[in-house]
């Protein structure tokens, strides 16, 4: 871990990143199935867990112990954040984040009968964020070496 990255910020950074692209890998930990791509469902009113809509035949649909892993669209913030999935039985929940992108995926629409949100209670996270400053991306550019603590920022974080 980085001893000089304070990090309430990176997580903070991590959030704001996921929250502007919500594409992640999932996987369940133990499973020999590869990860696949989803769109989490983020609430900034709520912290430790986030959603996903999926299908009672998905790969993750029997939950459990998971990974989800993170790279934001500019490649500068990558996340592995471990958790676990729960099937998520509250109707007002399922409501809440429902939207057109989502019922694309159902043919049934909200009411059918595959369709399975599972939540996904977070536990902790290993968070790297890359230099973006004008030395760091002058040295990438210029093919200089780069020090260990010229990289950026690495915390491990309870989430």
């Amino acid at each position: 871990m980085d001893e000089t990255a304070n990090p309430a910020e990176v997580r903070d950074r991590m959030w704001k990143k996921m929250a502007k692209s919500p594409f992640v890998m999932v996987s369940r930990i133990g499973a020999t199935d590869h990860a696949l791509p989803m769109t989490a469902q983020l609430d900034e009113d709520v912290e430790g867990k986030f959603w996903f809509y999926t299908s009672k035949d998905n790969r993750i649909a029997p939950g459990g112990p998971a990974m989800v892993h993170f790279a934001s669209k500019d490649h500068v913030v990558f996340a592995c954040i471990k958790g676990n999935l729960v099937e998520e039985a509250d109707p007002a929940i399922i409501d809440k984040y429902w939207s057109n992108t989502v019922e694309a995926w159902f043919e049934g629409g909200r009411n059918d009968p595959n369709l399975l949100m599972l939540r996904f209670e977070l536990e902790d996270a290993e968070i790297w964020e890359g230099d973006e400053s004008l030395t760091g991306k002058f040295k990438m550019l210029t093919g200089q070496t780069i020090k260990p603590q010229e990289a950026g920022r690495h915390v491990e974080t309870a989430l």
